[in-house]
């Protein structure tokens, strides 16, 4: 499979997959589009989307010394204040690399220059200083930046831009990292399941009597280079669930319906607020370090709207919560001969029981 270099001409028309293990013995694909997705979820069922904006988390400078530094912000210390007006937190969790920028794949990026506590760093009209080191790695360090309030806001929308990778052929604007209903500026990389996602396919999916409802996580970065580092992805990340969402799902499963989580950054909001409760979701902040893997078994969330991934990616291992090993790999044999598109630009895969029953299927079918 192939990452897409660039977005789509339209964020709503890519490829899904559609993978039900509800369904008979070698009828559990489909092959469709995006905009089919209403007809795929029945009245009753519940689509749950992040609605957490993407911050422009990658910032280039230097140290001191003059030496190049590049930093990608993946944790706010202290978490987001929700009330509002609130001001943006003045601590973050980043990793630092050297010399170069994202054309350079993270793991072929040199290691920032060595860096002591108390070292400080410019970035444009931006200045921090760099607090403690993790024992995970020297490159993951606390910054404290010196502006705050609206003046740090400002800074950080000026001299950020959204980290991306090297696979992508051209640099994105902010925009492009956003979803149509993005709110607060929480996430540090985009919640890209949710980016094919209109208005238009969120009205339909109303109109067909599926209600969708959003919460917000702060997710943080897919990959950084750094084996340890990314051994230990994702790490604690925070979370808001509204009291409409909360009763939304206590009544969707109260009514038999469905939880389909946009992403394993709903699924982990959602399924980590279960675990901190005895099962239930209830309303408010959190923080949760819940790693879904192929042993999870979910107790809120009955399916997944992702992004397209390969078998040999984390992500795609993630599914394993979902859907047997069998069916997962035709999935994935499928995806690979259909020359479907990876990463966050890419298409989309929805693993959920009972999607392609005949009363919700028009899709085509897979040969």
């Amino acid at each position: 499979m192939r990452p897409a270099h660039g977005y789509p001409d339209r964020r709503d028309d890519v490829r899904l997959l559609v993978i039900d293990p509800a369904a008979p013995e070698g009828a559990g694909l489909r092959e469709t589009r995006t905009p089919a997705l209403p007809v795929l979820l029945a009245p009753g069922d519940l689509l749950v989307v992040n609605d957490a904006a993407t911050l422009p988390a990658s910032l280039r400078g230097t140290d001191e010394a003059g030496r190049p530094v590049e930093a990608r912000l993946l944790a706010a210390r202290g978490g987001w204040r929700v009330e509002a007006g609130s001001p943006p937190p003045t601590r973050f969790v980043a990793v630092l690399f050297g010399a170069g920028d994202w054309h350079t794949r993270t793991e072929d990026r040199p290691p920032p220059p060595e860096l002591a506590e108390g070292a400080r760093l410019r970035f444009g009209a931006l200045a921090a200083t760099v607090g403690r080191q993790a024992t995970l790695s020297p490159r993951l360090v606390e910054l404290r930046f010196d502006d705050d309030g609206d003046a740090l806001w400002a800074a950080l929308y000026k001299e950020g831009r959204p980290v991306q990778y090297a696979h992508l052929a051209h640099d994105l604007p902010l925009w492009a990292v956003q979803t149509v209903y993005a709110t607060r500026p929480w996430a540090f990389e985009m919640p890209s399941a949710g980016r094919p996602l209109s208005w238009e396919i969120l009205l339909a999916l109303r109109r067909r009597g599926v209600r969708w409802a959003s919460l917000t996580h702060a997710a943080g970065l897919s990959a950084t280079g750094d084996p340890a580092i990314d051994a230990a992805l994702p790490l604690p990340e925070a979370f808001e669930i509204p009291p409409a969402t909360a009763r939304a799902v206590a009544e969707t499963r109260a009514h038999d319906g469905r939880v389909v989580a946009v992403g394993t950054t709903v699924v982990r909001a959602l399924e980590g607020a279960a675990q901190q409760h005895g099962g239930a979701i209830r309303a408010g902040r959190g923080e949760t370090d819940l790693r879904i893997t192929p042993a999870f078994r979910p107790r809120v969330v009955d399916g997944i709207l992702s992004g397209a991934h390969a078998a040999h990616e984390s992500h795609f291992q993630l599914l394993a919560a979902f859907a047997g090993s069998d069916l997962l790999a035709a999935a994935a044999a499928h995806a690979e001969r259909a020359g479907f598109l990876t990463h966050e630009l890419g298409d989309s895969m929805l693993v959920l029981p009972g999607a392609l029953a005949p009363a919700h299927r028009k899709a085509t079918s897979v040969g």
